[in-house]
């Protein structure tokens, strides 16, 4: 995949990066759209990364459907699919921290989460040597924790974030949603709803007060954080065994 990219490169040619866990859905094709608008090559990797899930996580039942996931980025105009069965070698020991933004939000409940997101990115821009490299904003701390890495450590990428796609009735596309039941679904649903209602109070302490007793109401539904970061409010949940974040403009 190196001597490729560099290749492209030689050429002249400019590379616009999509990394994934696979499971594609829309969300993850809109981010293809936004790196073709910017490149002359499309390379989306694939890859379900073990070091940023943490003990009782849902690392070994994620989906892994890579035929159809490989047929849907050609559909979606991607030049390379990058799928490695493993980048991590024996007795690897380096690890990317990040020690700022990965303070709070999603970084108190999952602890190395974000050194396991930084560290497989950094791997990963040093492999595909990206020009361009596109985030989705419904992970918005793991975009700020990307951009800062990006920054402190000199990476020549530029970093888009494209805006957040929902479903017909709101709730943000993940591939985690696959796991929710008809029930859980509909429980799911307020958590768009009653984010959007809250950040309405514009002021950031107060939205995240109203968010936490809006969504403290619901049945079903386990409020993990609710916070304003980046003008935003923001929100981890957990309907039945699913775990679902989200986040809206504060005003």
């Amino acid at each position: 995949m190196q001597r490729q990219a560099l290749l492209w490169k030689r050429a002249g040619r400019k590379i616009g990066f999509v990394p994934t866990m696979g499971a594609l859905h829309e969300g993850h094709l809109s981010l293809v759209r936004q790196a073709r608008r910017r490149a002359d090559v499309v390379v989306m990797s694939i890859y379900v990364n073990p070091v940023q899930f943490g003990p009782g996580e849902d690392f070994r039942r994620y989906p892994r459907p890579f035929a159809r996931d490989r047929r849907l980025a050609e559909q979606a105009g991607v030049d390379c699919v990058f799928a490695p069965l493993n980048l991590y070698g024996p007795g690897e020991s380096t690890r990317v921290t990040e020690a700022f933004c990965s303070r709070g939000r999603c970084g108190d409940f999952r602890p190395g989460h974000f050194e396991g997101v930084a560290t497989v990115v950094a791997k990963l821009f040093n492999i595909v040597q990206p020009d361009v490299a596109v985030f989705g904003q419904k992970d918005a701390q793991q975009c700020d924790v990307l951009e800062r890495m990006v920054r402190d450590l000199n990476f020549p990428v530029r970093m888009v974030r494209a805006p957040i796609l929902r479903d017909a009735r709101g709730l943000a596309l993940s591939s985690r949603n696959a796991y929710l039941k008809p029930a859980e679904y509909e429980t799911a649903l307020h958590l768009p709803r009653l984010l959007q209602q809250a950040a309405r109070e514009g002021n950031a302490d107060r939205a995240c007060t109203r968010a936490r007793t809006l969504l403290g109401k619901v049945p079903g539904l386990k409020v993990q954080y609710v916070e304003a970061a980046g003008n935003r409010l923001c929100a981890a949940v957990q309907v039945g065994s699913t775990r679902l974040i989200d986040n809206v403009p504060l005003g």
